[in-house]
């Protein structure tokens, strides 16, 4: 019995023994490098399965988060790494949308990534009847098409405008990266789900843009429908705040009385619970309420749809010259003046112009990559991108309040408008300080004034119209050289202004702006300067006119209104057919003044060329 029991006791401890040699630190390093080597070759296997592993395709530094390709202006590398993985992209989220006529803009949340560079990547995406009806929206037919157009807009948005689909499809248009139908947090079609919540509004009745102007805020909107060239009852107005989180409830918390309202502005003071926190003012999205009146009664106060987030940027704050403000700037809107916008501001920089600020209406011709080339050249041009068709008023308005930090006076005219010094007779001498029209003598002019009145705010000079002067074709010499025949009598006037005697209410007709109380503006002598208009180009320019006129109160060329109107071209109707005579029209008056002016002060002494004839044989 002992000797059996012994032997048992004997196994035991050999079998503990074998125990504690598997559990040994080498053996369990020998386990866990196979664990570890089943699981790499696992992620290597499923990876494969998701990733091309071309070498055109695969690159060591995709390693490093997707995001950094997209802030590279790299092309075929960038656009290799979008396309293989797109899946990695951040979504794009689309704070508003909002239907044009000819298009859909949306605004879509900036986060620094978003670049000209890459928006060759993205497409529109529009969802059909089918979608829509679904409960979840997540399948049926879908259209996509090519992003139109990409800008940066503020500093917390940038814009991006879609095509307008066909009718069988809705319009609220979503974005993705081209080529991915993957799925982004709960998307399909490599779309943000999120985006199909947001609310389109119509151009036509929405607050588009917000100012910081001291302790009050300058709010830009459609709907209103207020009378032109009058000052409206504020009181019937006010301004709502949504602070926090706005983009998530749609909750308008603090309210203001509308101090001022005329046309598409209203002024409003702010909350007093931001009053001295300007900075965190910065972004707040604001909407305008109006009252609706029955019968003489308030009936009902309703609120705008509204895109428009409080701006800074070049009101408040703003650091100035330190030699003090700018005596000359130039404000202008324009829409495909990429092929006439070098020669008007090289001239007019030579008469003493020195600062520019060009607000873009939906250019599509490449008039950025001009206006950046201009800047480069040190003329000092800024492109404000302002996508608000039928807003010129309200735009001069916007920017009357940004250059007032910067500018002395500020000339608000086309860029098919010139100012041209004539011969002075001795009595107008007096608003110039020599008879020679040499460089800068439009800044001198204005700087006379300056020093001369306290009480003039605004000068006005008369516009002569040009026609096409006989051509079939734009002179290769720009404009001031090629048309020379004009109508007789002067049509019109524009105006330079100070920005700081300007009304409260901002109020403008395109051609001049209401001053303060104190202030009064002064004709200038047709002697002393006019403004050459070259209104009546040859057809190929003329006919762009028909697309769409910029001025809120002036009715598009196509309408049947105001067909007798200084507005319109006499004898035209509402298409754009040319007259068989177009050449020979509107032309009463041969006038060669400024074309001579201009081959005799500013053409090169040994080519012959002109400023911008050069800059183009430079880029032949």
């Amino acid at each position: 019995m002992s000797s059996s029991s012994d032997q048992r006791r004997k196994r035991k401890r050999i079998l503990r023994q074998s125990d504690s040699s598997l559990l040994s630190l080498p053996h369990l390093l020998s386990v866990r490098s196979l664990v570890l080597c089943f699981s790499f070759l696992t992620f290597l296997y499923l990876l494969s399965r998701t990733l091309p592993f071309a070498s055109s395709a695969f690159h060591p530094v995709l390693v490093v988060s997707s995001l950094s390709l997209l802030s590279s202006s790299s092309s075929s590398t960038t656009a290799q790494s979008v396309q293989d993985f797109g899946s990695f992209l951040y979504p794009l989220r689309i704070e508003n949308r909002v239907l044009f006529p000819d298009h859909v803009l949306l605004l879509v949340k900036n986060d620094g990534l978003l670049k000209k560079s890459v928006v060759d990547e993205l497409e529109c995406v529009y969802s059909g009847v089918t979608v829509l009806s679904t409960s979840n929206g997540s399948s049926g037919d879908f259209s996509v098409l090519k992003v139109l157009s990409f800008d940066e807009y503020d500093e917390f948005r940038s814009v991006v405008r879609c095509p307008l689909p066909s009718v069988n499809y809705s319009a609220d248009a979503n974005l993705r990266w081209s080529g991915r139908n993957g799925v982004f947090a709960g998307g399909e079609k490599g779309l943000w789900l999120d985006n199909r919540r947001v609310n389109s509004c119509s151009w036509e009745n929405v607050a588009y843009a917000a100012a910081l102007d001291g302790g009050t805020v300058v709010v830009f909107v459609k709907g209103l429908n207020l009378r032109a060239d009058r000052e409206s009852d504020p009181s019937q107005f006010s301004c709502h705040f949504g602070l926090g989180k706005w983009e998530k409830n749609g909750r308008y918390v603090l309210r203001t009385k509308a101090l001022t309202a005329a046309q598409e502005v209203v002024r409003c003071s702010l909350p007093r619970t931001l009053m001295n926190k300007l900075d965190k003012v910065k972004g707040i999205r604001v909407t305008i309420g109006a009252t609706h009146y029955f019968h003489a009664r308030a009936h009902k106060h309703v609120l705008i749809p509204s895109v428009a987030k409080v701006s800074d940027s070049g009101f408040e704050g703003q650091k100035k010259k330190m030699e003090g403000k700018y005596e000359l700037c130039v404000c202008t809107m324009v829409w495909n003046q990429a092929s006439a916008i070098r020669e008007w501001i090289m001239y007019h920089s030579w008469l003493g112009v020195e600062r520019w600020f060009i607000y873009d209406n939906n250019s599509d011709d490449g008039i950025d990559e001009v206006i950046q080339e201009l800047d480069l050249e040190n003329y000092n041009v800024t492109r404000h991108v302002w996508p608000w068709i039928k807003t010129q008023e309200a735009g001069f308005s916007h920017c009357a309040l940004r250059a007032r930090a910067e500018c002395e006076w500020v000339s608000f005219m086309d860029v098919d408008e010139y100012f041209y010094f004539p011969y002075s007779p001795p009595r107008h001498q007096r608003f110039r300080k020599s008879s020679y029209v040499g460089q800068n003598s439009l800044r001198a002019l204005v700087a006379n004034f300056s020093s001369s009145s306290r009480t003039i705010a605004e000068i006005r000079t008369s516009c002569h119209s040009f026609g096409p002067s006989g051509l079939n074709s734009p002179p290769s010499q720009g404009v001031t050289v090629g048309y020379t025949c004009r109508l007789q009598s002067p049509e019109r006037h524009k105006s330079i202004v100070r920005p700081d005697a300007l009304d409260t209410t901002l109020l403008n007709v395109v051609h001049h702006f209401h001053l303060q109380k104190g202030f009064r503006y002064m004709n200038l002598p047709q002697s002393t300067a006019i403004i050459n208009h070259y209104k009546y180009q040859v057809w190929e320019v003329f006919r762009a006119k028909f697309y769409r006129r910029v001025a809120t109160y002036v009715a598009d060329w196509q309408e049947n209104q105001n067909e007798g109107s200084r507005d319109r071209a006499p004898g035209l109707g509402t298409e754009a057919i040319e007259p068989p005579d177009w050449p020979q029209k509107f032309c009463e008056v041969w006038d060669t003044g400024l074309r001579d002016f201009v081959l005799s002060n500013l053409a090169d002494l040994s080519t012959g060329l002109l400023p911008w004839e050069t800059h183009s044989a430079l880029t032949d």
